[in-house]
């Protein structure tokens, strides 16, 4: 169908009709026990085989990007975790009465949601945001992209079925017919509906936030991690293996930075080696081959080559001219001239490459991590590997992130894993250091409004020498 002669105001206004319709049913007619319910119904009818199976299949071979066992397992992970997360928790009527202020706060939906899709995660991210949606009582839209909408159809025509199996509106949830599927029918989706979750790079999450309709957004990612003198080397090298092969490095959690203690660095290098990294040295004609791949303008412009995400390092060594073995499962590139803007190396890369950098120090460490956050992914994350808590709680009081994992892999633990406390979802708050609203792991809280009723309280009226200090009450002002 020719875009020009698409109404797309029109196609997303009866979209939204639909929803809306939906929506107003959960808000009035369901209860605790049939938002509990529906959530639980859903979460568990993703976790089939069959189903995880195909859309892992699917999501690979139209978009070309990741594993099929790692989408196949994260399906599962995060369908559970975000489940497990929010079962028990109150999202109907009364969720706090506070007997010193005389309050009682309600809980309420937004209405209908309009959710962006990355396609890096097309998998799962229906699913988890659609739990979210059903837990609130709001409806959603998805916007998916153009070369990810046959996954994001499969699985929500899943979701909706297993609606309709309870009864519930089948409206609740909506992705974009593959037909409008485009920046038309997503910015169309931002105007119209209540509340906009935007899930992508930076300029989407600008246009949400300008679009006129409140939203939340997520910044750029390009984690970063320490490697200090007193870390278990072979434990930190695991991890970061497993970090930068999961899903050949989609996830904008990946560490594409290990700043490490100089004096451990060669030893390290040797279990990086032993936990399947290639190493790539800095100053050979490996490396320069390998900026070429990834950033084909460089030094015009850091745009990363749009070939390259989520493939397997033995593709991309390949497009560099270098043949590596099967059993190679990510790459590690020295950087020795700098971090940060100019050094391109230490940019996002959504690929199994990992930059390696020296420090003298933890101090010289975090200098150097500032530089790589303030080039690019400011307030995302970053994390270190230690055997020292004063360390850990000396990068958390310093550094400008939302979140830093102590020796864990960044990808599998930044939005939340069984092997932490952080809240399980598919987006990461980066806080006004990233240019977001939120600091946090977003979850289905994110997308509720609340009601305050406020009772009289006995009056007390402070008196100035019980609230304000004397050297406070005696200073000589100068104005």
């Amino acid at each position: 169908m020719d875009n020009q002669t698409i109404d797309y105001a029109a196609y997303m206004k009866g979209l939204v009709a639909r929803a809306r319709a939906a929506q107003k049913i959960a808000e009035y007619q369901h209860d605790q026990a049939r938002c509990d319910e529906l959530v639980e119904a859903v979460s568990y009818a993703c976790l089939d085989e069959n189903f995880r199976r195909t859309a892992a299949q699917m999501l690979v071979d139209e978009a070309g990007l990741g594993v099929v066992e790692h989408k196949f397992n994260k399906i599962r992970n995060k369908s559970m975790g975000v489940y497990r997360d929010m079962k028990g928790v109150k999202s109907v009527g009364v969720i706090e009465t506070d007997s010193v202020h005389n309050t009682v706060t309600f809980i309420k939906p937004m209405g209908v949601i309009g959710a962006v899709l990355p396609l890096t995660n097309g998998e799962a991210t229906p699913i988890v945001k659609a739990l979210w949606a059903l837990k609130s009582r709001n409806a959603i839209i998805f916007s998916p992209s153009r070369t990810g909408v046959k996954t994001a159809t499969y699985v929500v025509d899943r979701i909706r079925a297993v609606l309709k199996n309870f009864g519930a509106p089948e409206d609740l949830v909506i992705c974009i017919d593959a037909e409008h599927v485009g920046r038309e029918s997503c910015a169309e989706m931002m105007k119209q509906t209540d509340f906009i979750v935007a899930t992508g790079g930076s300029g989407l999450v600008k246009n949400a936030y300008s679009s006129g309709t409140p939203a939340i957004g997520v910044g750029v990612g390009n984690a970063t991690t320490f490697i200090a003198c007193d870390a278990d080397l072979a434990d930190a090298a695991d991890k970061i293996s497993r970090s930068k092969n999961f899903d050949f490095s989609s996830s904008c959690s990946s560490e594409n930075s290990a700043v490490v203690d100089e004096s451990v660095y060669d030893e390290f290098v040797k279990e990086l080696e032993a936990h399947g990294g290639y190493i790539v040295r800095h100053g050979s004609p490996e490396k320069e081959a390998l900026c070429k791949v990834l950033w084909p303008e460089w030094p015009a412009n850091h745009k990363l080559n749009k070939k390259t995400p989520a493939r397997s390092p033995q593709i991309i060594m390949e497009m560099a001219g270098v043949k590596i073995s099967d059993d190679i499962k990510f790459i590690a590139v020295e950087e020795f001239d700098g971090a940060g803007e100019g050094y391109v190396f230490t940019g996002e890369k959504l690929t199994p490459v990992v930059t390696l950098l020296k420090a003298k120090d933890l101090d010289d460490g975090m200098d150097k991590m500032e530089a790589i956050l303030n080039y690019m992914g400011n307030g995302h994350s970053c994390g270190i590997h230690t055997t020292d808590k004063e360390k850990a709680m000396k990068m958390a009081e310093r550094m400008h992130v939302a979140r830093i994992l102590v020796n864990q892999p960044q990808a599998l633990g930044n939005s939340g894993a069984y092997f932490n406390g952080l809240p399980i979802t598919m987006s990461l708050g980066c806080a006004t250091w990233g240019k977001n609203s939120t600091c946090s792991n977003v979850t289905w809280k994110d997308i509720c409004n609340t009601t305050t009723l406020s009772f009289p309280v006995d009056e007390v009226v402070p008196k100035e020498e019980e609230l304000y200090s004397e050297k406070i009450r005696n200073y000589k002002f100068n104005f």
